[in-house]
């Protein structure tokens, strides 16, 4: 059930701030470009804000988001002059408006009155008129029917319009979408688990303390009882709580990271056909570290016996890397601010595994960046970048060594279809997938890993409540062409 405390939206409230004031100066930064998880964390710390109205404001802002498809179509049913001049602010607040209405149950009055009184602040009493119309019609008349879902044997466009409307998803990325999963009816599960708040996955760090401490540290100061993953027990989903200010989380014994993500960087360990993986000494590579989730994982899986380089564009994210290092105990890691593309990036002459978690559209991620369907991907932009990427680091790898290249999308152009490219370029190169026995990737009724060239590793929202991924080993040959 979602969070509506009835007192939230009165409109004589204790404080003259309401949340509702808060979500809109998130969904103005995320208008102008800003992830909406960092925006609302921002709003959330530099306010002292009751937890009962820290959810309001949270579901506020993530679901106007996603659902805000639907919702301009619910305004636009009851405002036959159409919404397009409406300023940002303006359709900001109605959006938020109809949110509770339609998908809220809030008390019309309170809602109106919220919203209206907001608009007269920001943009006078002609604007705070119409609202007062607009949203008083949409509480009567409620949202405009939607289609039924057609017959399954119908065409593909129908199917594709149908759904985008029920999801409120853009048709051209559902589009996209269609050709990942098995038929309409799998299209229609993971759109809705697109729909659905992400899960919150920690990872137990075995370089501070045991499973069974971090476990502990958990129940005790939240209050639940977590669950560990049955095939990777380090992996830990967390059903409430907030686990980031209690002394489990200031020791180390666990770190947020999504299944998909570990997943990710335990195939780069994974024991292959032929036995456990043997890898050449010397260090590894994390090409595209940002805040340093995968890099603490390397560590961790190496037992701070390896050198890691963790590379990134942005010095903020690796300020936060070095942070999370220290944190969890991890000792070997090396910063290095840099462009990748660039050969003048200061990196090692070769390392024994890479690993490459590319910039990529973040189609899997949806659930965790709302904001993102509203804007599509440059996609030939992307594939540019991680094939400019990949050309730099393939030089980087050690006869022997491995490449793990990984993206949080399901679009076949920034997986598979970037993977078949590069290895038509670089024969050096051949598929290093786990063993076929290992039940972490093989076993289940969804099994991570393709059974068929290129093996590689995939996680759907809808089938592993995890992130959806696309990641892939390669191995270099112990003999190689000579390079530029």
């Amino acid at each position: 059930m979602q969070a509506q405390p009835p007192h939230t939206e009165e409109p004589h409230g204790p404080r003259e701030e309401r949340p509702i004031d808060v979500a809109l100066r998130v969904l103005l930064r995320v208008d102008e470009g800003a992830y909406a998880t960092l925006a609302l964390a921002g709003e959330l710390a530099r306010r002292s804000i009751p937890d009962s109205e820290r959810a309001v404001v949270t579901e506020l802002c993530y679901g106007t988001l996603r659902q805000a498809l639907r919702l301009d179509r619910a305004l636009a049913a009851q405002a036959p002059r159409g919404l397009g001049k409406l300023d940002a602010t303006t359709m900001a607040l109605l959006r938020l408006g109809a949110y509770q209405l339609l998908f809220m149950q809030a008390r019309p009055h309170f809602v109106v009155d919220a919203v209206v009184t907001a608009i007269k602040r920001r943009r006078g009493g002609g604007l705070a008129g119409f609202a007062n119309a607009l949203l008083r019609k949409l509480a009567v008349a409620g949202e405009p029917e939607l289609p039924p879902y057609p017959a399954p044997s119908s065409s593909k466009a129908k199917w594709l319009k149908v759904l985008s409307l029920h999801h409120s998803m853009p048709e051209p990325l559902t589009a996209q979408l269609w050709d990942v999963v098995d038929g309409p009816a799998e299209l229609d599960a993971l759109l809705t688990a697109f729909g659905q708040p992400a899960p919150t996955w920690l990872r137990c760090n075995p370089l501070r303390g045991t499973q069974q401490e971090a476990l502990r540290a958990l129940t005790t100061e939240l209050q639940v009882t977590p669950t560990c993953h049955p095939l990777l027990p380090e992996a830990i989903e967390l059903h409430g709580g907030h686990p980031f200010a209690g002394a489990g989380f200031a020791k180390g014994l666990y770190t947020a990271q999504d299944l998909a993500a570990q997943l990710v960087t335990r195939l780069l360990f994974a024991e292959t056909p032929e036995g456990p993986l043997k890898l050449p000494e010397g260090a590894i590579l994390d090409g595209c570290a940002g805040v340093g989730g995968k890099t603490c994982h390397l560590a961790s899986l190496t037992d701070n016996q390896r050198d890691i380089d963790a590379v990134d564009i942005l010095p903020r994210k690796l300020e936060l890397c070095r942070d999370h290092a220290h944190r969890l105990g991890c000792t070997r890691i090396r910063t290095i601010v840099t462009d990748l593309t660039l050969p003048t990036a200061p990196l090692r002459k070769s390392y024994a595994a890479v690993l490459l978690d590319a910039p990529c559209s973040g189609t899997g991620v949806l659930r965790r960046h709302p904001e993102a369907r509203l804007k599509l991907p440059k996609l030939d932009e992307l594939t540019a970048l991680q094939a400019r990427l990949l050309e730099r680091i393939a030089t980087k790898v050690m006869p022997g060594g491995v490449l793990l290249y990984s993206v949080c999308s399901l679009l076949p152009a920034e997986g598979p279809a970037q993977i078949t490219a590069f290895l038509s370029r670089h024969p050096e190169f051949v598929p290093l997938p786990p063993s076929p026995v290992d039940p972490l990737f093989y076993g289940g009724p969804s099994p991570l890993c393709e059974s068929q060239s290129p093996f590689a590793l995939r996680t759907f929202p809808h089938r592993q409540n995890a992130d959806g991924f696309y990641a892939v080993r390669l191995q270099r040959a112990c003999t190689t062409r000579p390079t530029g």
